[in-house]
């Protein structure tokens, strides 16, 4: 029995010391036992080194889903999210195409359905973000703004525009503004100078009349409304959710004019032929064309590839937008593309911190990279865009990119889709010659205001 206890004892002892030693053997601070393998990883999947630096995977891994559209026709969505991970090595950005063609209704069914696990939602355009907003599922982004001191006046102004409620729902991040393209050749045979930065739009057509001669146009306008209609409200004083259309007749009246006298294309014939913007300007018969900031792309891409005869229309420039007189030079008209933070995502200081990134300066470089243009633009990005090949070399077409003020062709209103419908059809109606320009007002007036 003696015998017994005491080899127990020795047992006992013996078992205290290997706890013990283990004990002594284990991480410093509590950090446990490393459990090495033959790899020289560590039993969390970590290298030593990484699990000394607080690197690897030391931090949870955040997954942010991100609704965009057009993935693989549009590199800058995988180089956002691959920059911002590169940086960013704890979390990891899931892109979720929803395709073009019907985003923003699939957007607004999939974030009201209440089984979303989007944490960052592209805006594509305002009436899909007035859609959002009246549903509900829009973080505003205010107090976030306000903490990180965020300078919204390098947004040219848009984001007041989309402001409701003295709340922010988007941050913008892409812009597209309209410029006046024009064929230097052209003016150079009519031995008429360049348009310049700073020209109104009676100059514009005296501009667009001197240079017009026998198969060749002073101008082009798209069928698109925004193409006529919009030169409107450049002065600041006048939107599309005005209720009141009479201020848009003065250029209704000097469009159909300068058709009538063969200074333009009319509406018509280019409907008739289907006649792309595009072509016409490539022609080489076409002096000026005002069109928006994307067709920079198009131009500098076509003329490298030879889809553009350079002898056509390679020698081109760009100018700032005409104005309505007392309207501030660099005014224009143009659209944003921005992020937003679903009120169900998960993840919303992460979520965040990408928009951040996506809006300031890195996200802004390599959106240039790729030939877009930020919606806060840099003189970086300025470099960048202004350096590709084909684009023009003067300094005057550079400072065109400069904006002053960009008003939104279609600012925030819940009926902002309705109205948009109403002033394209009426607009079709005007340009075809199937109504005067008075009708077509009157009929704007009357319909946008039973919206209310």
């Amino acid at each position: 029995m003696k015998r017994e206890f005491k080899f127990l004892c020795v047992l006992m002892c013996l078992v205290l010391a290997i706890t013990a030693f283990a004990g002594c053997s284990s991480g410093k601070d509590g950090e446990g036992s490393s459990s090495k393998t033959g790899t020289g990883k560590t039993g969390t999947g970590k290298t030593e080194k990484e699990a000394e630096t607080g690197k690897g995977e030391n931090k949870e891994t955040k997954t942010l889903k991100w609704s965009v559209w057009d993935q693989k026709t549009t590199p800058y969505w995988d180089q956002l999210a691959d920059a911002y991970m590169e940086k960013n090595k704890d979390v990891k950005i899931e892109l979720v195409d929803l395709g073009s063609q019907d985003y923003q209704t699939v957007l607004g069914t999939d974030l009201s359905g209440g089984g979303s696990d989007f944490d960052i939602v592209t805006i594509k355009d305002v009436p899909g973000y007035a859609t959002l907003i009246s549903k509900g599922v829009l973080e505003p982004l205010d107090d976030r703004i306000k903490e990180d001191n965020i300078d919204l006046s390098k947004f040219a102004g848009t984001t007041e525009q989309v402001t409701v409620d003295d709340k922010l729902y988007e941050l913008p991040f892409r812009t597209d503004f309209w410029l006046l393209f024009y064929n230097k050749d052209l003016f150079d045979q009519a031995k008429v100078e360049y348009p310049g930065n700073d020209i109104t739009l009676e100059e514009y057509d005296k501009l667009a009349r001197s240079v017009a001669k026998d198969g060749i146009y002073g101008s082009h306008y798209h069928t698109w409304r925004s193409a006529v209609q919009l030169f409107d409200i450049l002065d600041g004083k006048h939107s599309i959710l005005d209720g009141k259309y009479e201020f848009t007749k003065p250029y209704y009246e000097m469009v159909w004019k300068q058709q009538e006298d063969g200074i333009c294309r009319s509406y018509s014939d280019i409907n008739a032929s289907q006649l792309h913007y595009s072509a016409a300007f490539a022609e080489g018969d076409t002096a000026t064309m005002n069109m928006g900031s994307w067709f920079i792309g198009t131009m500098t891409a076509s003329l490298q590839s030879g889809e553009y005869d350079k002898e056509k229309c390679g020698n081109w420039g760009i100018a700032s937008y005409p104005h309505p007189e007392g309207a501030k030079a660099g005014s224009t008209l143009g659209t944003i593309t921005g992020l937003s933070i679903p009120t169900s995502g998960e993840n919303q200081d992460v979520a965040w911190d990408f928009i951040r990134f996506v809006s300031g300066e890195e996200g802004a470089k390599i959106l240039a990279e790729s030939g877009n243009f930020p919606a806060a633009m840099n003189d970086e990005a300025l470099d960048i865009i202004t350096s590709v090949e084909g684009f023009p070399q003067d300094e005057a077409s550079r400072e065109a990119l400069k904006t002053s003020e960009i008003y939104l062709e279609a600012p925030y209103s819940e009926n902002v889709a309705d109205i948009n419908s109403i002033l394209d059809t009426y607009h079709k109606d005007i340009m075809n010659g199937d109504i005067s320009v008075d009708e077509g007002i009157k009929l704007m007036d009357d319909e946008v205001s039973a919206l209310d």
